[in-house]
């Protein structure tokens, strides 16, 4: 639908924005668009780090713990793969 914009097309959609918010407004609407983004990114990676952070970190504290534990000796049987 949009891919087709060419810089003809790109320069007429600037001019008309340029002719409705007028030369002053555009650093206001480009800085408020900037910390929208801003503020997106930051609820995106809080959001991924609030799933992701204690999942993380019970396996990392498993796998502390279990360094240490010999396993249990089964001298003459299989041997157990998971606990």
């Amino acid at each position: 639908m949009f891919g087709n914009l060419g810089f003809p097309e790109i320069l007429l959609i600037m001019v008309i924005i340029l002719l409705v918010f007028g030369a002053k407004r555009l650093p206001e609407i480009g800085a408020s668009f900037g910390k929208g983004i801003r503020e997106f990114k930051k609820s995106i990676n809080e959001a991924s780090d609030a799933v992701t952070g204690p999942d993380s970190g019970a396996s990392q504290s498993r796998q502390i713990d279990q360094r240490g534990t010999q396993p249990p000796s089964n001298e003459g049987g299989p041997k157990r793969l998971s606990q």
